[in-house]
């Protein structure tokens, strides 16, 4: 997997301050997208186990309220399969702090059985995130007050609740 870019003390991406981390590679390719440099699977540099460590250096500041993953995105199965062992590390290293994640997919076809983006590691996956942002970015659907996410049809879902009553509950600050 490679990766765009990270972020330390990112104010806009999720509750408080958080490390992000812009993965590469996304097939959706939604229109008005604001990072289409990063449909490139290629684009940046190498994720690699120095990354890691130093992602989770970033995350170690009592200040820092979690880490939140965008794209590209995310749950190209090639970036999950990457993914899931450090977000494992980060939940044994972290585990009182959120993980955010965006799809340009709906949670709906993650789960689905024979989807593009669901593969062998997408329940583990989405066990590991607190808040998935999803669906994809629709231009004549962008609000600029919306908070965390672009368009109006993209959810803010608390996975935790969603998994506790096994159906979509939709977070809520």
């Amino acid at each position: 997997m490679y990766y765009g870019e990270i972020k330390n003390c990112d104010i806009a991406d999720g509750i408080g301050v958080r490390v992000t981390l812009f993965v590469s590679g996304c097939t959706n390719r939604c229109p008005g997208c604001f990072q289409p440099q990063t449909w490139d699977f290629q684009y940046g540099k190498p994720f690699t186990e120095q990354t890691e460590r130093e992602l989770l250096d970033m995350l170690a500041p009592g200040y820092i309220n979690g880490l939140t993953l965008l794209g590209g995105e995310p749950f190209e199965p090639e970036n999950q399969r990457a993914l899931v062992p450090f977000l494992r590390r980060v939940r044994q290293a972290y585990p009182d702090k959120t993980v955010w994640a965006f799809t340009g997919n709906t949670y709906e076809t993650l789960l689905r059985q024979g989807s593009h983006p669901r593969c062998e590691v997408t329940d583990e996956m989405l066990g590991l995130i607190d808040v998935l942002v999803d669906g994809p970015f629709v231009e004549n659907l962008h609000e600029v007050g919306l908070r965390f996410r672009g368009s109006s049809n993209q959810r803010l879902i608390d996975m935790n609740k969603t998994r506790e009553k096994g159906q979509v509950v939709l977070w809520n600050d």
